[in-house]
């Protein structure tokens, strides 16, 4: 079992909307293509097509399993923090048992490291047994909870078993837009792990039949709770063809659907001349690999959007658009706003992928130059 030991990750995933998948992914992509000889276990329950569509294989293990509740969303823009604070609740009077339970997993299938983005509950575990303990992410739990403790005192049991797991950590690779994260003990900045996509315009108005002459826009929320007034709306913007990507599936006359199975995501993005969405890592990371105009919606009771909205305006060319014209489907004077945006200032380095799967190779003491075990 020793050399099995060694090379087998267990990569925890959060299923908090689609960013944690999508960098993890971005990452496994690079481990998989520089240490062929590594065995990734992913633990979440983020669907498994979305997974291996990002991923580009079917090659790494996919377990369903989750580790923490991050927050009830009613949809991408708005949550439910009362919910989320009985969520919380219940899944920390079960962390014992949790904890056990994963600890035998981990023994049982050899596990010979753990990655988490960003659950506390598996770095616990494998603390237990002495297996190494790396995490990812650019915000923790223990910060986006304690927010809340001014509405309810309840708060502060949740924020202190997060810091008590995250303290537990070996290595926090930080990614981008990232608050201090002062719960891990050692900490390493390292770029954005997204890569650019590849234009694939002629392909997405094949399976669309959309006009490719005209603007390209991609509506991208996981869920939006928009009526069919304001789908009406979007409609009216007779000089733009817009997209969705599924679980989302709005259809109009230039309204068109995609499925990440046939278009990669990270393509999309690369194909459309601007990006509708709330601030998010994966969105933001992606327009900024893809150099892509950004039109970001507010939103409410997400304490990352500070960080993520001073990004917005450094990074990306960009403009704002309201939560309540969202809603209603008001695209366009947002629309005729984001062209004359001034384009940003800097640019933003990536390659975080490589230097995570190279970190995750030191942890395992594997070489790949040799493809072996290093020794001593």
């Amino acid at each position: 079992m020793g050399t099995h030991r060694h090379r087998s990750i267990a990569y925890y995933i959060s299923a908090h909307g689609y960013g944690h998948g999508v960098r993890s992914c971005d990452i496994i992509r690079a481990v998989n293509r520089l240490y062929p000889q590594l065995t990734v276990h992913l633990v979440t329950d983020l669907p498994s097509g979305f997974l291996f569509g990002r991923l580009g294989s079917k090659r790494n293990l996919i377990r369903t399993g989750t580790f923490d509740v991050g927050m009830v969303q009613l949809d991408s823009i708005r949550v439910d923090v009362d919910a989320t604070l009985d969520k919380a609740d219940e899944l920390c009077a079960r962390r014992r048992r949790l904890v056990d339970k994963e600890s035998g997993w981990l023994r049982e299938h050899g596990i010979g490291l753990v990655v988490a983005d960003i659950p506390g509950i598996p770095l616990e575990s494998a603390a237990r047994l002495g297996i190494p303990r790396l995490a990812v992410g650019n915000f923790a739990w223990d910060w986006i909870y304690a927010a809340f403790l001014p509405r309810n005192p309840r708060w502060k049991a949740i924020v202190e078993v997060f810091r008590e797991e995250y303290a537990k950590t070996d290595l926090l690779l930080r990614l981008p837009f990232a608050e201090e994260m002062k719960a891990f003990p050692h900490i390493e900045d390292i770029p954005l792990v997204a890569s650019p996509g590849k234009s694939r315009r002629a392909l997405i108005a094949r399976l669309t039949g959309c006009d490719p002459d005209k603007r390209w826009i991609l509506l991208s929320f996981t869920t939006l709770e928009l009526k069919q007034d304001a789908l009406a709306k979007i409609e009216q913007c007779k000089d733009y063809e817009f997209f969705t990507v599924l679980p989302l599936e709005w259809r109009g006359s230039n309204i068109h659907p995609l499925d990440r199975g046939q278009v990669a995501f990270s393509d999309v993005v690369a194909s459309v001349d601007a990006v509708v969405s709330k601030p998010g890592f994966g969105i933001l990371s992606d327009c900024a690999v893809n150099r892509k105009p950004l039109i970001y919606a507010d939103r409410k009771d997400f304490l990352e959007y500070a960080i993520l909205e001073t990004a917005i305006g450094e990074y990306l060319k960009h403009t704002r658009i309201s939560a309540g014209d969202l809603y209603r489907g008001e695209l366009q004077e947002s629309l005729n706003r984001i062209w004359k945006s001034p384009d940003p200032a800097a640019a933003l380095p990536h390659g975080g992928d490589v230097i995570a799967a190279r970190r995750i190779a030191k942890f395992l003491r594997i070489s790949q130059e040799s493809g072996k075990e290093v020794k001593g």
